[in-house]
């Protein structure tokens, strides 16, 4: 199992690109906790905390597929430094300006969410380019979704650290500076520099012109929702249990699910057409948030937290497949962004959907929201099937491969180009 990573990992550029971009996007996973943390601080009520972490998430949601067209049409780097730059001096600005003027606080957070830079879509766009090979990048795909889990975790953590020893401005402050480096250490990569976006069809849709592509987010907009609900559920489940610790352990057993579920995934090699397999991958995935309704004690409960995570990597990465075979010609950034925008605006949906539920039913209500995202993300993945089935860009095998132009890609593969 591990060779595989192993193997995929001594490629060359292959570790500094996945390093450089988890890094970079160090602000993004953080974002919400660092606003919410330094507007408490600064005497800010909760309302109002939520309110800013709101408008940040909101911006970053219409950044991103704006942002990752830009990427498509100048280049990474030429797009992403200038975007790290702007978001860091947004959230300088926010941690220099404090709540007072409120409008000029309002304006930081929402420049830091706007400009946060689509590294994610990025990496994805770039991956072909530096493996070479189809059953690889496959593999990169689930390692990537492996490691979103893990900067989940650790990035919240290291901002507690850091108000600790210093204080919230300065969590504020670091954690966007060593989002703008790792940011740096993509664009000026080799791979990065001479990435170029396939020549696309001028169409204001730009990547949203394609029905997969379309069927494809929305039933992750749903598997967003359901994940955004047991964050709430979650915190519901613990109160009743009268512990905070609680809520530490079953969102630790969520992760720890997905991270081993996204390892065993990627280490294996899949027959078969991607948007068939995505289907089962998000059926079980429903199957694992429904029984979380049940609330049994903390050990089961615990348990059924880590099963309900263990598919959710494996349905990340192969939607990552599917996005790359559905995109329409010179959007491939573009529509891997357009996938973190819809998770993200899901998981606020769900969040939202959850509290209510929880106040009116009780806390299973909260879990049950989650089974019901599920379920319909698995919907509309079956009312679609038929769209699906037909990538939009399936490459034949004598069509060169753009970041190789001396090899011919594998039947269905294709990628970025090289100046």
């Amino acid at each position: 199992m591990a060779s595989g990573y192993a193997e995929l990992l001594r490629a060359r550029h292959a570790a500094r690109l996945l390093a450089g971009t988890l890094v970079g996007r160090l602000p993004n996973a953080t974002g919400h906790i660092a606003i919410v943390l330094f507007t408490r601080a600064e005497g800010g009520s909760y309302t109002l905390a939520g309110a800013l972490a709101a408008v940040y998430g909101l911006a970053t949601a219409v950044g991103q597929p704006l942002l990752g067209r830009a990427v498509d049409l100048r280049g990474q780097p030429r797009v992403m430094l200038p975007a790290a730059l702007l978001s860091a001096f947004g959230m300088a600005l926010f941690a220099a300006v404090g709540l007072d003027p409120l409008p000029a606080a309002y304006a930081a957070v929402l420049a830091a969410g706007f400009f946060t830079p689509p590294l994610e879509g990025g990496l994805r766009a770039l991956w072909p380019g530096v493996l070479k090979r189809e059953d690889r990048v496959h593999t990169a795909y689930a390692l990537d979704a492996v490691a979103q889990e893990v900067m989940f975790t650790v990035g919240p953590l290291l901002v507690t650290l850091l108000v600790a020893v210093w204080s919230e401005a300065a969590a504020l402050l670091v954690i966007n500076a060593v989002g703008v480096l790792g940011a740096l250490s993509v664009v000026v990569s080799p791979p990065s520099r001479a990435w170029r976006s396939e020549p696309r069809e001028a169409h204001w849709l730009g990547a949203l012109r394609s029905p997969g592509l379309l069927a494809l987010l929305g039933a992750f907009f749903f598997v967003g929702l359901a994940l955004g609900s047991i964050t709430v559920a979650a915190l519901a489940y613990s109160d009743d249990h009268g512990s905070d610790a609680v809520y530490g352990m079953l969102m630790a057993a969520l992760g720890f699910g997905a991270l081993a579920g996204g390892v065993v995934y990627g280490a294996r090699q899949w027959r078969g057409a991607p948007e068939r397999r995505l289907r089962v991958l998000v059926g079980l995935l429903a199957l694992g948030y429904l029984p979380l309704s049940l609330t049994p004690g903390t050990g089961a409960m615990t348990a059924l937290a880590a099963l309900s995570g263990v598919f959710l990597a494996p349905a990340l990465a192969c939607a990552f497949v599917v996005v790359d075979r559905q995109a329409p010609r010179g959007t491939v950034t573009e529509a891997f962004s357009w996938l973190v925008t819809t998770f993200t605006v899901g998981a606020s949906v769900g969040t939202a959907a959850a509290g209510p539920a929880v106040e009116h039913s009780g806390t299973g209500a909260g879990f049950a929201v989650a089974g019901a995202g599920g379920l319909a993300g698995l919907l509309v993945l079956l009312a679609t099937q038929r769209v699906l089935a037909a990538p939009r860009r399936t490459r034949d095998a004598e069509v060169q491969a753009e970041n190789d132009r001396n090899a011919a890609p594998e039947p269905g593969f294709r990628a970025g180009h090289q100046a």
